[in-house]
């Protein structure tokens, strides 16, 4: 898991609603009782254009591929396989990869929150001299270990997600639009609050996770002048624990409820599952990252607060790199994975964002076309 300014392009003119309901300290209205009607009197900018007929975004095209002989290493970042968020989206793609390209094996291994430089470097190293090609570490945590172990083995490589510092040739970044993405979880926060109150819980305050919360903020704040945003973080950065928290999760969500925040956004992958069930206690909604979670089993409890999920696709990309190596073709991959190749978005599981839609998509097209630019810099 992990810039400038808004172009309003566009958005002239303001709609003119009944004015917020008062912050009260507790959500109101916001439940997962299947209530998909807009948030009363808190948007005030117009409804933007319809997105085109024609679809807004394409994806890399696939095409029958052999990977049948290929070894992929996976490591993984904090919270492993089963995590409901980031590390998942990455094991969906090497699990898409055996089915559609035939690869026969992934071998997988897991960081621990408090581990050192040389163990993340040991386990690349590790795979490395057991011959697994290409290797795929999930995480900016695995930059200095990337760059040492890729320029041990030229002849191996490597792919890196959620960094693009690493100028070897062996050496692919697959990063991502996250702010796209998550402007239009912000849209739809502000649509679905009934207190005009919502929230967004970080995991590590970190340059990657700062771009959810610049999005969120931004597309809040896109929707309605009169938003207020509860804006907190469970770690600084250098401490990764806030990624598998849920405890503290939970503590933060629900001060955040408490204070009147009736949908509150999370960007803190295992943290996240403390988060919804705050939400649930909380009688507000919560919104989900990184994967559709709304289908995910670990937070299946949870399922009917999830209003919707800012999904970003590490699965597509991890697919994609290991489709690109089969092929050798490895420059055909974009430079980066934002709505246009449908490397981000946002998920419709549930139902409780069917009614805005044609809201969400309007945004969307405006983004691609380059209406509207999204800073990847919170603005406070």
């Amino acid at each position: 898991m992990r810039g400038t300014a808004l172009a309003a392009v566009g958005m002239a003119g303001v709609l003119a609603l009944a004015g917020c309901a008062k912050d009260s300290g507790k959500s109101n209205a916001a439940s997962g009782s299947g209530d998909n009607s807009s948030g009363s009197g808190c948007v005030t900018a117009p409804k933007p254009p319809a997105a085109p007929a024609a679809a807004t975004s394409s994806s890399t095209d696939g095409g029958k591929v052999d990977g049948s002989k290929l070894k992929v290493g996976l490591a993984f970042d904090v919270g492993g396989r089963g995590d409901a968020s980031f590390n998942d989206a990455a094991a969906a793609g090497t699990d898409r990869a055996k089915a559609e390209l035939g690869v026969p094996s992934v071998q997988e291994s897991t960081a621990s929150p408090t581990e050192s430089e040389a163990a993340r470097q040991q386990r690349l190293e590790q795979m490395a001299s057991q011959g697994l090609n290409p290797i795929v570490a999930v995480g900016f945590a695995y930059e200095a270990a990337v760059k040492t172990v890729a320029t041990k083995h030229p002849d191996i490589k490597f792919a890196i997600v959620d960094d693009d510092t690493i100028t070897l040739p062996n050496v692919t970044p697959l990063v991502f639009a996250e702010e796209q993405g998550s402007f239009l979880a912000g849209v739809a926060a502000a649509y679905k609050s009934k207190n005009c109150h919502v929230g967004f819980v970080g995991g590590v305050n970190t340059p990657l996770i700062q771009k959810f919360e610049a999005g969120y903020l931004q597309g809040a704040k896109a929707a309605s002048n009169k938003i207020k945003i509860e804006d907190e973080y469970l770690t600084p950065a250098g401490d990764n624990t806030g990624f598998q928290d849920p405890a503290k999760g939970n503590a933060k969500a629900a001060a955040e409820i408490a204070k009147g925040a009736d949908v509150v956004y999370h960007a803190a992958g295992a943290s996240g599952k403390g988060v919804f069930d705050a939400a649930k206690s909380g009688n507000a909604l919560a919104i989900g990252v990184d994967s559709d979670q709304y289908n995910q089993k670990t937070v299946a409890a949870d399922k009917d607060i999830i209003l919707t999920s800012m999904v970003k696709r590490v699965d597509v990309a991890v697919l994609e790199f290991l489709r690109a190596f089969a092929k050798n073709d490895l420059g055909s991959l974009p430079k980066r994975f934002d709505l246009k190749v449908d490397g981000v978005g946002y998920s419709t599981s549930g139902g409780k964002v069917d009614d805005i839609k044609d809201v969400l998509d309007g945004y969307k097209a405006q983004i691609i076309s380059g209406a509207i630019t999204v800073s990847d810099k919170p603005a406070k």
